[in-house]
């Protein structure tokens, strides 16, 4: 006989925007709710399950017994299974079998509401409630300033389970809470604005670094229990750093206990394995066609901006969800209504998922990775966008990346490669990644790409950086790259932090905190970095030089910022360079300064601007550009 007792958190005004896919808040419905029922404790369960026939809760309450406490169906017909177990509460572990209308199957799965997983390879859900008192009030008021795009954006993109470890401990990973302490200290001393972390809801599988996930509202057990996250995050906050998850509604692993076949049917994947089955990940794609999925995919996105004051959210591999045809040869997909390659449901899906977090949380960002032409990714929907308020600018990574791995006497054969992204730069809100995805499966580390002997290698990483803070845009770094690691990403052992005895290596860090500081204040560089009033050539075709040099304009038109990058080891004396008006010249960055272990023999110390015009501009002056190398000037009427 069954111990549930009947009782509901749905109205039935819950249930209409359930099934009409409207339902934005379902965590607070769905999963298990620690509360009270006639005086009596216990904990509410509430599972969609619209193929099943039966589904219990079992758990160590009772032995994983199936059937001892079965859940009631609603009337309604919105598949969902409910009911209250008396004396169940925080920590108890516990799964639902599920018994399937279809073929007699029966499935044993993790809720996919639950607030905390087991630690991996157990698998079970765990009855929850978080207590965390924020101390973040002070940065949630004014985030707004530091999220907007007219804020400097310079990201530190990490896996938590590799930055660092502790190796007199079995090579354990830090958690949450030291990372609350040794995290913040090192991104303060970095100058970074954002932190960003891969996937850290649960995930089965250590190789997939986060990307298979299946506890979607539960942070991974790895690294902690819930509220140390939320440490983490606040103790981020408290020092002015910005947080964005990776979040990944592209896909999902088939592990039994996860959202795969959830009632012997497909329930959240696409049942037509042509919309369903992502032949590169061996993974499941959610059915975006279904009202209850989009209801649950935007209520988790809404899920981690509310109750973990996440800052923005970086959206995974919208390119695959985009188009029918990703990764299919022909006869592998099947075209839209209207002929077409684009998957409909997914566009719908997506203008509804910005909308809804950007009428909740005014003061965040979505960042989607994208790496086709798709049109208008970070235009409102209004505009006939997609929403997202920024873009990786995938075009800009690779090729920068592939202009900086040619020999040096050859650049300037390929200049155009290197000032092409300005002929789209301002079609999207662009953010420049040099990522994870950059620095694995033999693509060498960012350091490794670079050409010539030590000296060069470091000068051309530090060029390029510089490069890379000027250009409009926001910024994001995977970890190990700001000191120029050497050896490419393992996400089993921790970053070389040991390289950091060798000058060379403190000498790019240190640039990259100092380059760092002069983008966060310097607002040329950000105020109108997705703006075109916000950028302009002084010289894109010195290619004999293999000189490139621009201007940037922040709001205050009577000051403007110039960058000018040396491709070459020949240092560039006397190099006359146009400017657009007359003014003090002082040189605020320089990319081979000695204490960064360049030359430090070159230096612009005393500059006249002259009203001789070059470059098409009215004024003009001369400097010195030191080998492989980039300079920053700031030009004040």
């Amino acid at each position: 006989m069954s111990k549930v007792i009947t009782h509901s958190l749905f109205t039935d005004f819950d249930i209409n925007l359930f099934k009409g896919g409207k339902h934005f808040r379902l965590h607070e419905k769905m999963g298990s709710h620690i509360c009270s029922v006639n005086g009596i404790e216990g904990t509410y369960f509430a599972v969609w399950a619209p193929s099943a026939n039966q589904v219990s809760v079992i758990g160590d309450f009772n032995h994983w017994n199936d059937g001892e406490h079965t859940l009631n169906v609603r009337w309604d017909s919105s598949g969902i299974w409910e009911g209250f177990i008396p004396g169940v509460g925080h920590s108890d572990t516990y799964k639902y079998k599920i018994h399937s209308n279809h073929n007699g199957i029966i499935t044993e799965k993790a809720d996919p509401f639950a607030r905390r997983a087991e630690h991996p390879p157990k698998t079970a859900s765990i009855v929850y409630e978080t207590n965390h008192e924020w101390k973040d009030k002070e940065w949630m008021a004014k985030r707004y300033k530091h999220n907007s795009l007219d804020a400097p954006y310079s990201v530190y993109e990490l896996h938590l389970g590799s930055w660092r470890r502790k190796a007199a401990e079995n090579n354990r990973s830090l958690s949450y809470s030291e990372l609350a302490v040794e995290l913040v200290a090192y991104i303060k001393e970095m100058n970074f604005t954002h932190v960003e972390f891969m996937p850290i809801m649960e995930y089965p599988y250590d190789p997939s670094w986060g990307y298979q996930l299946t506890g979607y509202f539960a942070p991974t057990s790895r690294f902690g229990y819930p509220e140390e996250l939320m440490t983490l995050v606040d103790a981020l906050h408290q020092n002015d750093i910005g947080v964005i998850l990776d979040w990944v509604p592209s896909h999902f692993p088939e592990d039994a206990h996860g959202l795969g076949n959830f009632d012997g049917t497909a329930c959240y994947e696409h049942p037509d394995k042509r919309k369903g089955y992502h032949p590169d990940w061996k993974s499941l794609i959610f059915n975006y066609e279904r009202n209850e999925v989009r209801s649950f995919l935007i209520s988790n996105a809404l899920f981690w901006l509310d109750q973990y004051h996440i800052d923005g959210l970086r959206v995974d591999a919208v390119a695959s969800m985009l188009y029918l045809d990703y990764s299919r040869e022909e006869g592998e997909w099947e075209p839209n209504d209207q002929g077409g390659r684009e998957n409909l449901a997914v566009i719908s899906f997506l203008k509804e998922l910005n909308q809804e977090v950007y009428a909740s949380f005014p003061d965040v960002q979505t960042i989607a990775e994208e790496s086709t032409s798709f049109p208008m990714v970070s235009r409102p929907v209004f505009l006939g966008g997609l929403g997202f308020g920024m873009k990786w600018m995938m075009g800009w990574m690779h090729d920068t990346l592939e202009y900086f791995k040619r020999d040096t006497l050859y650049r300037n054969h390929h200049h155009n490669e290197i000032s092409f992204s300005m002929t789209y730069g301002f079609t999207e809100n662009f953010m420049l990644p040099l990522s994870h995805d950059e620095v694995v499966y033999g693509k060498q580390s960012i350091l490794g790409r670079m050409p010539g002997d030590e000296w060069q290698k470091f000068a051309n990483l530090r060029l390029l950086y510089t490069y890379m803070y000027t250009h409009p845009g926001g910024k994001l770094l995977f970890m190990g790259s700001e000191f120029g690691q050497g050896a490419e990403w393992d996400f089993e052992n921790q970053l070389d932090w040991y390289v950091l005895q060798y000058d060379i290596h403190k000498g790019v860090q240190k640039a990259v905190a100092d380059i760092n500081k002069v983008y966060r204040e310097t607002p040329s560089l950000y105020e109108k970095q997705f703006e075109p009033e916000g950028f302009e050539w002084i010289a894109h075709d010195d290619s004999e030089n293999a000189v490139l040099s621009y201007i940037r304009y922040g709001k205050n038109t009577d000051t403007a910022v110039i960058g000018v990058f040396n491709m070459t080891p020949v240092p560039k004396e006397a190099y006359r360079i146009g400017l657009p008006f007359k003014g003090s010249l002082r040189e605020i960055f320089n990319s081979d300064a000695s204490k960064y272990a360049g030359t430090g023999e070159y230096h612009n110390t005393k500059l006249t601007v002259v009203k001789t015009s070059w470059n098409g501009k009215s004024h003009s002056a001369e400097i010195t550009v030191p080998p492989l190398a980039g300079v920053v000037f700031e030009l004040k009427k």
